[in-house]
């Protein structure tokens, strides 16, 4: 670790050992990105918002990446590997990971059911029979994919305290490096929840949720005026409810169902960007973290 300005000439100055050393420049710049991620916390629900706070934990654990790679991050990692917050750096990763993932198959699972469900629109082939059977497949599919993250978000639960160590035997750069480390697990989980229950579509309880879809099946206004409300999920959700619970006139409405889809494509599109990215960046942080303490 390099030595700090204020120590290399401590001789010429009785009280530099006292102190504290500035933090690395890549620890400040972390934090700036952390603050701005946490900033953004609740200020809006709207898929546009929600890519952009995706965008600011890019910047976020890009910079974590580039702090592995530092030979502070090194050292202190190895001084200090017995000790019980290395494991939950370690087991922190891990679960970024795996949370990740699960967003990433969520989305996955659900634009593979739009792409066959937009086939059998366009194609208009076996009427409204071929039509209500592929919506009730598409409709279990996001049971599916709502019990998934129903259980993930369960585990979550938790996990996201930051574990207690003592500072008494560290310097300045290595507390600095724990708590941002810790906090970045944090804000990451936090983020990726927001997620996960936006792809669920779940910012609603179950009798609000009925509630909507009586109203949709209402008139237009008052149809339109309940899905601007909703995520791009919900919307597809409730069109495809909607579609099910009418009685007449269910192909009239299939081009707003095709809207509604296309849509929600382009949010899933937007979002597997971002997670394919920071799903990279993860891996190569943990397999960092790895190679350090196997060193």
């Amino acid at each position: 670790m390099a030595a700090s300005p204020l120590n290399t000439k401590s001789n010429f100055h009785g009280r530099s050992n006292s102190l504290p050393s500035r933090p690395h420049p890549l620890i400040l710049k972390c934090n700036e990105h952390l603050d701005s991620l946490r900033a953004s916390n609740g200020i809006s629900s709207s898929s546009s918002f929600l890519s952009h706070k995706i965008g600011g934990l890019q910047d976020l654990i890009e910079c974590v990446e580039k702090l592995t790679q530092l030979p502070l991050t090194q050292d202190a990692l190895l001084h200090h590997h017995q000790e019980k917050w290395v494991d939950d750096i370690l087991d922190g990763s891990l679960r970024l990971l795996d949370v990740c993932t699960v967003a990433k198959d969520a989305l996955l699972h659900t634009k593979e059911c739009t792409r066959e469900l937009q086939s059998i629109i366009r194609r208009r082939r076996g009427g409204e029979v071929e039509l209500t059977t592929e919506v009730k497949k598409f409709l279990t599919s996001r049971k599916v994919v709502r019990k998934a993250i129903s259980k993930t978000l369960t585990n979550l639960k938790g996990t996201t305290s930051s574990c207690n160590f003592s500072s008494s035997n560290k310097d300045h750069q290595t507390v600095a490096l724990i708590s941002l480390l810790q906090d970045v697990e944090v804000a990451a989980l936090s983020t990726f929840q927001t997620l996960l229950q936006f792809i669920s579509g779940t910012t609603q309880s179950k009798s609000n949720s009925w509630l909507s879809i009586s109203k949709l099946i209402q008139p237009k206004r008052v149809a339109c005026s309940v899905m601007e409300d909703e995520s791009e999920f919900s919307q597809v959700d409730l069109a495809l409810q909607s579609f099910l619970f009418s009685k007449t006139g269910k192909l009239e409405g299939l081009n707003d169902l095709q809207n509604h889809l296309e849509k929600m494509e382009l949010c899933i599109q937007d979002f597997e960007e971002g997670l394919e990215f920071l799903f990279r960046r993860l891996i190569k942080i943990r397999v960092s973290l790895l190679n350090i303490l196997n060193h």
